[in-house]
């Protein structure tokens, strides 16, 4: 719409809206996709607008909105899609081409190295103590986070310091949780959001909301993590077939989804110990003898590449704990030299919370 242009004497906001509206979201043939793929949609639609280009989509089919505050937004952070916030692009998640891009042949394991530290993270876990999350309370989950950005004209992507993320995730998953960050507003989690739809150029937009997704790998509720199989092999195969949909290598898939499982909920004991050794039974899964989290604290990492990018999860040496996750470039690219940091966390504390945005006592 020309900005410029002299608008009608006496149009009212409705009639203005909807203008506005068609002008921005001229509708083209409806395209025929599921439920699944309506997400992958927003977002190419949000990297057309932000491209610059006219591109056009249509009236959503009642899309399912992904659960806020999850971790992918924030640690894989390759450099395809971004979102351009205040002249910043902050990298997110790219699929790469389908199908597994490494040399490991299908079947094998992680290294021997991998295997061994996970089998003894698996063991302490299976000792620890079990959440005590009650129905009606929050599962709270304190971090350190840190993801990399670059500014709206390109050029190598940049970490800022990593900044202080709270998370207040409903025990049964049947109310809205929280995310609080410092210098933004507190965001609910989970809750049904509004939108507006276009039937057809010229149609009165008309309210209404995206649903929120069922509790899945992806969009775990603490209720769905406690129920997770506890034996590895069945655990790995239901993580494979609910992160199909996100294309790609399936095996960076199961591999960055059980990162998100171990960084922001909180399982019980026999849940994380199958977690890593599901983990173990992934195909290029290495050791790396040094690395640090975003608190900077040092240990022990496994990690596996893929397109570029190497996804570490940082262990203590000592008890074995998982500390956090790093992301790594490997190859030199558009975003930055091999070495490049492009999402850096530290997991701080895991604990009940009576209410939402209420910090746990002690």
């Amino acid at each position: 719409m020309n900005a410029f242009a002299p608008r009608p004497p006496r149009a009212d906001a409705d009639e203005l809206l909807r203008a506005e509206l068609a002008e921005l979201l001229p509708p083209p043939p409806v395209p025929d996709l599921t439920a699944e793929r309506n997400q992958h949609l927003r977002h190419a639609v949000l990297r057309t607008a932000l491209a610059g280009g006219n591109g056009t989509t249509a009236r959503p089919a009642r899309a399912r909105r992904p659960h806020q505050g999850l971790r992918l937004g924030w640690i894989a952070a390759p450099m395809a899609a971004c979102a351009v916030v205040a002249g910043v692009a902050v990298l997110a998640p790219q699929a790469g081409p389908a199908g597994p891009p490494g040399r490991v042949p299908v079947g094998r394991s992680a290294s021997p190295g991998a295997v061994r530290i996970l089998s003894g993270a698996a063991l302490a876990a299976a000792a620890a103590p079990a959440p005590d999350a009650r129905p009606g309370g929050y599962v709270y989950v304190k971090s350190l986070v840190a993801h990399a950005g670059r500014d709206a004209a390109g050029g190598p992507a940049t970490l800022p310091p990593a900044h202080q993320r709270e998370v207040w995730l409903s025990v049964d998953g049947g109310r809205p949780g929280l995310l609080r960050e410092p210098g933004a507003a507190d965001t609910e989690l989970g809750a049904e959001a509004p939108v507006y739809e276009l039937e057809h150029r010229g149609a009165t937009p008309r309210k209404t909301t995206m649903e929120t997704a069922p509790p899945s790998v992806t969009n775990p509720t603490h209720a769905y993590v406690a129920a997770l199989p506890t034996d590895p092999a069945v655990l790995l195969r239901l993580v494979r077939d609910q992160t199909r949909a996100d294309g790609g290598d399936a095996d960076q898939r199961a591999f960055t989804a059980i990162g998100t499982l171990l960084a922001e909920t909180w399982a019980p004991p026999g849940v994380t110990a199958a977690l890593y050794e599901a983990a173990a039974r992934i195909p290029g899964v290495t050791v790396l003898p040094s690395a640090k989290d975003a608190a900077g604290r040092e240990g022990v990492a496994v990690a596996r590449a893929s397109h570029g990018e190497q996804t570490q999860w940082v262990f203590d040496r000592t008890t074995s704990a998982f500390l956090g996750e790093r992301t790594v470039l490997v190859e030199d690219t558009s975003a930055g030299r091999a070495g490049t940091v492009l999402g850096v966390s530290a997991v701080l504390a895991k604990a009940a919370a009576p209410a939402r945005g209420e910090a746990p006592k002690g």
